[in-house]
């Protein structure tokens, strides 16, 4: 089945915690700190595929978690870092975060790998902590918590040459006629609901051919599943409008290319830039000759037309060698979906920490660095939980928390951490 569009749980491994650890050893009755630390958390990373067609995978699997470091032991020995899970995924998909829609990664190579949660790294061990006035540390770290975000991913076709034009008008036929692709055909509108790609071989050159679901007139604006059939075209370096030149279903040829040019150009400025060959089908039927001499009188020179009918064959030979010829001159697409130009930027700097006051009286502090100290903090020792309270009063907590009220007894919350306040410290 075809799917382009879906949105997943990602998360990266927590790092290991570094350990506390001293020598024991025979005649060395106090000896040193040997303590490792915990290696470093999987990453997530996506890999780009071009033997994948759809994100059907992960349709029925949405939550991908990576494996956290090992712990750090004595004897100086440092936990082993984790294996990055790998996803593979097709060419062609974007990722968004889900949250705030900034673009992380465009795969539009084979083989690129775009990391897109990074894992933890390992806590220290009390080896580290070693110091002139701290000959024997009983201070480590937690493992650091992985990146955990919900992505968006957005296929977007990538292909040579795409069709398009209104329901019905003989695309999933032509391209039935001249690839390997077996799309759904019936005589109704709609009968493609989703794109299809096939393998042309002309003598010895190839490409790749997309099948759009037919577009109507609002496309642009969402009209019909507009978007979701538009943005396939986008990537295509060739474009093939395909016109009912017999009329047959009550429109007039002429109408049906002025309107689907408009909603191309409406959708995207770019696609009415695109390389466009008009192929007029079912040149089999009445009326078609008429309407063929009013269309070349219509367009005369701006757009070359190789009038054709793909349920008789008529014409397909003479538009496949011209495909051929053009395609070297089509110049590659420049991609837009760059991360680098998406990237949110914010000039000012991120806030330390922040503070809300809940109804019972709880004083919840929230903030990537801040909740990161508290996730780390080894708060087993003494010298532990001495270490993270001379963390919080740098960062300018305590005084913080004052100005807010906070009274002995009352409750601190910190991510998963909770502490109670006295005054001189927690």
């Amino acid at each position: 089945m075809f799917y382009d569009r879906t949105k997943i749980y990602v998360k990266a491994g927590d790092g290991g915690s570094g350990a506390v650890s001293f020598r024991r050893e025979k005649y060395v009755p106090y000896g040193g700190p040997n303590g490792g630390d915990g290696g470093r958390g999987g990453d997530i990373v996506f890999v780009a595929d071009e033997g994948l067609r759809t994100l059907v995978d992960f349709r029925y699997k949405r939550h991908y978690k990576a494996d956290r470091g090992e712990h750090g032991q004595g004897k100086d020995r440092h936990g082993k870092g984790a294996e990055d899970l790998v996803l593979r995924i097709p060419v062609g998909t974007i990722v968004k975060d889900a949250e705030t829609g900034e673009i992380l990664a465009d795969l539009t190579k084979h083989g690129q790998r775009e990391v897109v949660a990074k894992g933890g790294r390992g806590g220290r061990g009390n080896a580290r902590f070693i110091s002139n006035t701290n000959k024997a540390p009983t201070i480590a770290e937690k493992g650091e918590p992985g990146e955990e975000r919900w992505l968006l991913l957005e296929l977007k076709l990538l292909a040579d040459v795409g069709l398009v034009g209104f329901p019905n008008v003989g695309k999933s036929t032509l391209i039935s006629k001249v690839s390997a692709a077996k799309p759904k055909i019936a005589d109704y509108h709609f009968t493609t609901l989703v794109p299809n790609l096939g393998m042309v071989q002309v003598e010895d050159e190839s490409f790749v051919m997309a099948d759009i679901p037919g577009i109507i007139e609002g496309a642009h604006t969402g009209a019909g599943l507009g978007h979701e059939f538009l943005r396939h075209i986008e990537r295509t370096r060739l474009l093939l409008h395909i016109v009912d030149i017999s009329g047959s279903e009550g429109r007039d040829p002429l109408e049906d290319f002025d309107i689907i040019n408009r909603e191309l150009r409406e959708y995207s400025p770019a696609l009415a830039e695109r390389p466009m060959l008009v192929v007029p089908n079912k040149m089999d039927l009445p009326d078609s000759e008429d309407n063929l001499a009013r269309l070349r009188e219509y367009l005369k020179d701006n757009y070359e037309i190789f009038p054709i009918s793909a349920a008789t064959g008529q014409g397909l030979k003479e538009l496949l060698y011209r495909i051929i010829q053009i395609l070297p001159e089509v110049p590659p697409i420049e991609f837009t979906a760059s991360p680098d130009e998406h990237r949110m930027v914010k000039a000012q700097m991120e806030e330390r920490f922040r503070i809300e006051v809940q109804d019972d009286g709880t004083y919840v502090l929230t903030g990537k660095e801040i909740e990161r100290h508290a996730a780390m903090a080894y708060l087993e020792t003494e010298d532990g939980v001495m270490r993270f309270q001379n963390i919080l009063k740098a960062m300018g907590v305590n005084d913080a928390l004052r100005e807010r009220g906070i009274k002995d007894g009352d409750r601190v919350l910190i991510g998963d951490l909770e502490l109670e306040w006295a005054e001189g410290g927690y």
